[in-house]
């Protein structure tokens, strides 16, 4: 069966050296010009259709799989590309044709990592006694302490990382590869050189040369250390399956083809940490993923690190179907990686401190008193002024200044004015670090400058206020041992991260389901880089979800994926609501947090089990009046539940009066939706389970035009000591109502603009393009550049000539009531993600042609939520200004 339908909106350009099909500068996944996946039938060969197609291009990779058949191709020729992908499509072998996508490789949003050379003899944390009780406290916040005390390791249980690779060296991830090693299976599908448009070199050796992957690895199965942490299941068997060069990004092919291979090495847990905002379930990738799930084996996702961007971005693959996307809770504990120094207050002993080194840090050997422009750590603007002129000469003492106000740069230079040379910066937030801006100062101003945490200045600060001497012995950061210093967390620890991707899909498909632990994370890093690192990212809570994963399937079996995410979700704690700086008295909604923070003992041994794992009652258009729950006891004993509900916080998709969505946060609305049920108390035998109906009256008083999101939580609590909870959300307004693109928000900008949203041009303004099949990546090309205030499941932009030219005429036809040449090759674009897009345009059509040299406009079309595709209505409309192109002439 041939789906013709998915070709029209896949046909991108070959080989140009420009990237001809669309590309955004904003979103995290772009299409790699001329490359496309093909899928087939599974009974076809994909030798013979190879062999078919082979004079038009090169194989990128074969993807000769039990659930994907096919293979990725990279199309030569620019002209023909529209006719030879649509003769393809038409071949009864083939089932469906995807573009070839780009994904970043992972950021995580903080790191520290440790100095090169790092032996960590002395790490101010204290190791793990061999069999002695569990303190990492990503653990114990997840439960991962109760299961470890039982000897619950995970042992037995296969975790495939699809990622960087793994620095399998490292001696707390085993030091070897291969059978009898903690990493004993994977492949490296790349090579170091890819950078996702060049073809893959594969090979058998997995090793890492990014980091990513070596501390993801960590945080599932690290083994035993000297700063005191372990993996969340050391017992596991690691599989390591590189996807990414040492930089740049990774294909969707390649990550089709990294989690096939896993799940054919028979691994029974698949994780990764890669993806890039979508919003929409109907991405290869993402579809991939969910066959996976299909057939046994739970497959997690991160689900993304731009929380700031609010509700409705979830990320692919995580938004599959099925796929448990994993959100990330901040640890209750600040660790950071210092320089170690001492003090000394009188004639007392000396104690250890750390410092957080800057470009300017020549430390070693300073033995000098410290003194302090003011004795008031709590004041803001201390040194913003100039230094009175009797204070001491400054040159004979470390100078203690606390941050705040004005720039550390102006308050150093007030220092140094009157002859400082050593200055250490106190932060004014409690028990983190920044990044010091030393701003015009260089070794000829200032000797050394470097960073202590407010807690540390607090302890300066005091005894020089009380009278006494106190004398800072500094050791230089090339000769000072790495000082670990884990301070408490009381601002955010244990609330969801602000950096943690908001669902739900625009199929309204509750994510992320459930998180763990991202926020300030300690793992293993490359060896060659300090061997250790302090991530923060759902890079980080994706593996811990994993390694709880198997965990779990150490003590209840090989069950299936879908009760696996009904025993996390159901057993994880809903956390209250947190803006990055304080708790609010109200639960996180539920397409921030999912079923909350995981709590993997509780779901390892409830033998209370419900089902699914999430509610969603859709938007008002398709509001689902009731939904069924059920409720099982495995247990051998009766027991009686009684059933309630806890409503989140609602809020506001749109701000007020607009069509555009609240960066993060977003307006709350003490609004609660009404939930009745079928029964309220039921008592079950053992073995017995029971459906409950829930039928959901949404909160009264919200303005639907605004998409207001209620959500909150089912409870469950029985005799048996069952305490679960079953997360709900639906939506008071329309999806399909909404615009999805304002009439005025099509421009042309330059296609080299580096703002993050390109700038737009005069109207009328003239393009000078290459001649036709040379422009490349540098070269100003004139750029459409869209926003959308919702994803769009497809965009179109129709070239409208406003110039009379002949060669327009033979071009020309009619779409909708305009006279349009064609599209821009590559359009249409499908799963578009809300926010900002730019697409270069050098000329080239979706005919293969190039448009004459003239004066057009565009027309853009966006497909509304749920829209109807073959209906005009269903599209919303934005015409951009005049612009005028003309080609270096020939010669």
């Amino acid at each position: 069966m041939v789906r013709i339908y998915l070709v029209a909106s896949l046909l991108a350009a070959a080989a140009s050296s420009l990237a001809a099909g669309p590309r955004s500068k904003v979103a995290k996944s772009v299409r790699v010009p001329g490359a496309y996946i093909f899928e087939l039938e599974n009974d076809q060969d994909v030798s013979a259709f190879e062999q078919s197609i082979t004079g038009d291009g090169e194989t990128r990779m074969k993807l000769e799989f039990e659930l994907f058949n096919g293979l990725s191709f990279q199309l030569h020729n620019i002209k023909t590309a529209k006719e030879k992908v649509a003769k393809y499509a038409a071949m009864p072998a083939v089932k469906a044709v995807h573009p070839v996508m780009l994904y970043d490789m992972p950021n995580p949003k903080v790191k520290w990592i440790a100095p090169k050379g790092s032996t960590f003899e002395q790490s101010g944390l204290v190791p793990r006694a061999e069999g002695g009780p569990d303190t990492f406290s990503p653990h114990v916040m997840t439960q991962v302490d109760k299961l470890r005390a039982k000897g619950i390791t995970g042992k037995g249980i296969k975790v495939a990382v699809v990622d960087t690779g793994i620095d399998y060296l490292h001696p707390d991830l085993g030091g070897c590869y291969g059978k009898g090693c903690l990493v004993s299976f994977g492949h490296d599908l790349v090579g170091d050189a890819y950078n996702g448009t060049n073809t893959p070199v594969p090979d058998e050796d997995p090793m890492d040369c990014a980091g990513h992957g070596t501390h993801v690895a960590g945080i599932v199965a690290a083994q035993n250390n000297s700063l005191g942490f372990t993996g969340t299941a050391p017992g596991v068997s690691l599989g390591a399956y590189r996807v990414l060069g040492c930089k740049g990004n990774v294909g969707n092919d390649v990550l089709i083809a990294a989690f096939n291979k896993a799940y054919q090495d028979g691994a029974d847990i698949i994780t990764s940490s890669i993806g890039g905002p979508s919003g929409w379930a109907g991405d290869p990738w993402a579809v991939t993923v969910s066959r996976i799930v299909d057939k046994g084996v739970p497959c997690v996702v991160a689900a993304g690190n731009e929380g700031d961007m609010g509700i409705f971005y979830s990320s692919t693959a995580a938004n599959g179907q099925h796929v448990s996307a994993i959100a990330s809770f901040d640890n209750v504990q600040k660790p950071s990686f210092l320089q170690l120094s001492k003090y000394q207050v009188n004639d007392g002993p000396e104690q250890p401190f750390g410092y957080e080194h800057s470009e300017i840090s020549n430390w070693d050997g300073v033995n000098l008193p410290a003194w302090a422009s003011s004795l008031d750590p709590t004041i803001k603007n201390d040194s913003c002024a100039p230094f009175p002129a009797n204070i001491p000469d400054l040159s004979k003492f470390v100078v203690l200044i606390g941050r705040g106000t004005c720039l550390v740069s102006e308050k150093i230079q007030n220092a140094v004015a009157k002859g400082a040379k050593y200055v250490l910066v106190y932060n004014n937030e409690t028990g983190t670090f920044s990044d010091l801006n030393l701003g015009q100062l260089t070794p000829d101003n200032v000797t050394a400058v470097s960073m202590i945490n407010p807690e540390t200045g607090e302890i300066f600060i005091k005894a020089l206020k009380d009278g006494k001497k106190l004398t800072l012995k500094m050791v230089g950061p090339e000769k000072s041992g790495p000082w670990i210093q884990s301070v408490n967390n009381t601002d955010t620890g244990g609330a969801v991260s602000d950096f943690s991707t908001w669902g739900p899909t625009f199929e309204m498909d509750t994510k992320p389901q459930y998180g763990a632990i991202g926020g300030n994370v300690l793992s293993t890093y490359l060896r060659s880089e300090g061997s250790y690192a302090i991530y923060s990212g759902t890079s980080m809570s994706c593996p811990q979800a994993a390694g709880i994963i198997a965990l779990i399937r150490q003590v209840r079996g090989a069950i299936s994926p879908q009760e696996i995410e009904d025993l996390l979700s159901s057993n994880s704690n809903p956390q209250l609501f947190n803006d990055g700086t304080k708790f609010y008295d109200y639960l996180a909604p539920v397409p921030q947090q999912g079923g909350g923070l995981v709590q993997a003992y509780d779901a390892a041994y409830s033998t209370a089990l419900l089902s699914p794992s999430s509610l969603s009652f859709n938007d008002t258009e398709h509001f689902a009046k009731s939904l069924n729950f059920t409720l099982r006891n495995t247990d051998s004993k009766p027991a009686t539940y009684k059933i309630a509900h806890k409503p989140a916080i609602t809020i506001y998709t749109l701000d007020n009066d607009s069509i555009y969505i609240y960066a993060f946060p977003n307006e709350a609305v003490h609004a609660a939706a009404t939930l009745q049920f079928s029964e309220t108390s039921i008592t079950l035998s053992g073995g017995e389970t029971k459906t409950i109906e829930v039928s959901a009256t949404p909160p009264e008083g919200l303005d639907a035009k605004r998409l207001a999101l209620w959500s909150g939580y089912i409870t469950i609590n029985g005799t048996d000591e069952a305490s679960l909870s079953l997360p709900y959300q639906g939506l008071t307004g329309s999806l399909h109502e909404h615009v999805v693109l304002a009439s005025n928000e099509t421009w042309i900008s330059e296609s080299t603009d580096i703002f993050t949203v390109a700038r737009p041009v005069p109207s009328n303004t003239t393009f000078t393009l290459p001649k036709p099949g040379t422009a490349g990546p540098n070269d100003l090309l004139p750029q459409l550049s869209v926003t959308l205030a919702l994803g769009s499941p497809m965009i179109r932009a129709d070239i409208i000539p406003l110039s009379p030219d002949p060669k327009n005429e033979t071009l020309t036809h009619e779409f909708w009531g305009v006279k349009t040449i064609g599209q821009p090759h590559g359009f249409p674009v499908l799963w578009v993600p809300r926010e900002y897009s730019g697409f270069p345009w050098d000329g080239l059509l979706d005919s293969g042609n190039y448009a004459p040299a003239g004066t057009y406009k565009f027309v853009v079309r966006a497909l509304r939520i749920n829209g109807d595709a073959k209906k005009k209505e269903e599209w919303d409309v934005s015409t951009s200004p005049d612009f005028s192109i003309k080609y270096i002439p020939v010669g």
